[in-house]
């Protein structure tokens, strides 16, 4: 339907044409299929301007003219993807659904992706419209199709969520939310083997809002995201159609967004997930879908689909897509509120930080030691040994069998590793060496030595350190080097981008809770620096830039997620987003390494370690720096942060990104598969 019910906000792309004729416009149709070849320019401008409403009164317009099926004449003069495309927006959504499920079961072997999808995503009334589309069009029950070719837990969940019988009462018992919590940790984390039917149960009958608090519970009670859960406790299909549940129950324009993302990345377009996507949300969430893509991808869906398509298929689906999120004054304003819970949950919910390197058992220095020299003497060198010490040992350790080591052989062991070892293995053995404080200070003076600044790295070490961490570095600086990190930044930078990375430097954030008054107050200076404010206040505009830095730089951040939060009530706008789009250059960079940091500190390092090893070439100091510094503070949230965006494990990438003994100290300091 195209029109929205009352009171509700349409979120589509497509809209009922005004001064619709279903019979002019059948006789448009036929004209453009008359004759030798058609007119596609005008059957795609044509069809792509209707609701799907309306593209059912010109069917049977069409039939009551010529007396022929108006699917079938376009089936016999399209082809390939675009006939797929235009067909499928010729039929109602719940027989489009029904075909898709119809053609992923049948031939050989089924298309698991396309049911999960469907059934995942789906509300209580349309699948039973779908049930009733299916039973119509084939003279088949879904549901004995459904079981005819899965099996297992997998077909158990297919056949719960193939009821529509999703509890949809708002009312939420708090005793329950945390019954269910405890039951599905006790049915996974708690249980030798996992009790399947229990996340069956819940995750397949409990309401969008019951489940969502549930959730946040669940991440309150055990530390980890419940896909974290699912991944550990399950496996194959069920694994992806339970996490694909749990997206749709988060955000159902999210995980649309996600999948047509992996459509169309990489070589090769998924062009029947493509279609199938973009002609079901295009009267139902489209907009939402595409800010959302727009924030998590720094791309707009409409671009991407511009350079991964061509012909009549591209320009019928950017007609569905509706906009270009890339173009001036295209931002939707509901769907910014939905940025802002992408990442306010991780807020709410206090996920406790964990490390993968901790303490060794029963550490013994002195046989440390021995075995560190053992591997360094004589002719070559057991790197093997070295790893395995020095990986499985927290830093605190590792001073200290430094100092055994010179007690006992009256030799650096730093210097003996660095005579030892070379290249990306020396870098990261020594990294580990050094305590952290010292190793950031060393990160920080390779980034201003030499010709050319590593801006990069300057903002990474200084936006994400905590005030402890920054005095520390200081007086690590100031020890290691005779010169204050102040006058080193104050040598090496220039502007606003010093000013910003002096006063991150100084340490001095607030360390206190939010003040939502004061939040409402920096909420419009932001909006007003970034000029998409209604009202100007007094004041100019270096005063105001001063107060924004001294915003982003000095507050705490359970307030600044107060600011943005507040930002987006006041300009329906995402703060990162406006701030890529109207600054540029470090400063820029900067301030969105600050706001990622707010937003979840752990997802900003996993954006950085992917696109340290995506594409040709590996960014191996940026690898090492974020390995080296991470691995006793929040390394594991990292890494279930990156499989959650990337669909792959950071073991798996570093697998297959490096090699050798490199490889082997990187998956060690990793701590495991996800």
């Amino acid at each position: 339907m195209a029109n929205p019910a009352q009171g509700a906000k349409y979120r589509g792309s497509i809209h009922d044409f005004p001064n619709f004729d279903p019979s002019q416009d059948a006789e448009a149709l036929y004209t453009a299929m008359k004759g030798f070849g058609s007119d596609k320019e005008a059957i795609l401008e044509l069809i792509t301007s209707r609701s799907n409403r309306q593209r059912q009164e010109i069917s049977q317009s069409y039939k009551s003219l010529y007396g022929k099926d108006l699917i079938a004449d376009l089936k016999s003069e399209l082809m390939g993807k675009f006939e797929r495309l235009i067909v499928g927006l010729m039929r109602p959504l719940a027989y489009c659904d029904a075909k898709e499920i119809k053609d992923a079961l049948s031939g050989i072997g089924t298309d698991e992706k396309c049911l999960i999808e469907i059934l995942a995503s789906r509300t209580n009334e349309q699948i039973h419209q779908l049930v009733a589309a299916y039973k119509d069009a084939y003279e088949r029950d879904l549901e004995a199709d459904i079981i005819g070719d899965t099996s297992g837990h997998f077909q158990k969940m297919l056949v719960v969520l193939l009821q529509g019988t999703r509890e949809e009462d708002d009312v939420v018992s708090e005793d329950l939310v945390q019954q269910d919590a405890q039951d599905l940790y006790e049915a996974g984390e708690l249980k030798w083997g996992t009790d399947e039917a229990q996340f069956v149960y819940i995750l397949g009958n409990r309401s969008k809002q019951h489940l969502r608090l549930v959730f946040d519970e669940y991440l309150r009670n055990t530390g980890k995201p419940i896909e974290a859960s699912i991944r550990a406790e399950l496996s194959g299909d069920f694994e992806k159609l339970m996490l694909a549940v749990v997206k749709c129950i988060r955000s159902t324009p999210e995980y649309f967004a996600e999948r047509l993302f992996k459509a169309m990345k990489g070589l090769g377009t998924r062009d029947n997930t493509l279609i199938r996507i973009m002609v079901s949300r295009s009267e139902l969430d489209m907009l939402d879908i595409r800010e959302i893509f727009r924030t998590k991808y720094e791309k707009s869906l409409y671009s991407m689909i511009k350079n991964d398509t061509s012909g009549e298929y591209k320009k019928a689906l950017l007609k569905l897509c509706g906009g270009d999120d890339d173009a001036a004054g295209q931002f939707f304003p509901e769907a910014a509120q939905v940025a802002y819970q992408m990442w306010e949950l991780s807020a709410v919910g206090r996920v406790e930080l964990n490390g993968t390197v901790r303490p060794a058992n029963d550490f013994n220095p002195d046989a440390d030691a021995k075995a560190l020299r053992k591997a360094m003497k004589g002719l070559g060198t057991d790197e093997d040994t070295i790893i395995d010490i020095i990986t499985h040992r927290s830093n605190a350790q590792r001073q200290q069998l430094r100092q055994t080591f010179k007690s006992h052989f009256g030799r650096d062991l730093m210097a003996d590793l660095k005579s030892e070892l070379s290249g990306d293995l020396a870098r990261l053995i020594l990294g580990l060496m050094l305590p952290p404080d010292h190793y950031d200070a060393k990160q920080l003076k390779k980034a201003m030595e030499g010709a050319g600044t590593d801006e990069k790295t300057l903002i990474e070490i200084l936006a994400t350190r905590t005030n402890a961490e920054i005095q520390a570095i200081n007086a690590a600086y100031k020890e290691d080097y005779h010169k204050s990190l102040e006058d080193a930044l104050s040598s090496d930078t220039s502007g606003h981008f010093r000013r910003i990375l002096i006063s991150l430097a100084t340490g001095n954030r607030e360390e206190g809770g939010e003040d939502r008054e004061k939040a409402r107050e920096d909420a419009k200076v932001a909006a007003e620096i970034l000029e998409i404010a209604d009202t100007s206040s007094s004041g100019d505009k270096t005063s105001l830039e001063t107060r924004f830095m001294t915003i982003l730089c000095t507050r705490s951040y359970p307030h600044l997620r107060r600011v943005f939060q507040e930002f987006i009530k006041m300009t329906n706008y995402d703060v990162e987003h406006i701030i890529k789009k109207e600054m540029s250059g470090d400063v820029k960079d900067a301030f969105v390494a600050i706001v990622q940091s707010v937003k979840n500190k752990p997802l900003f390092f996993a954006d950085k370690l992917y696109k340290s090893m995506k594409g040709a070439g590996t960014d191996e100091k940026t690898l090492t720096r974020i390995m080296v510094s991470r691995s006793e503070i929040d390394l594991l949230n990292i890494r279930r942060e990156f499989i959650e965006k990337y669909d792959k494990s950071l073991n798996e990438v570093i697998e297959g990104d490096t090699s050798g003994d490199f490889m082997k100290a990187l998956l060690a300091i990793c701590g495991g598969q996800d």
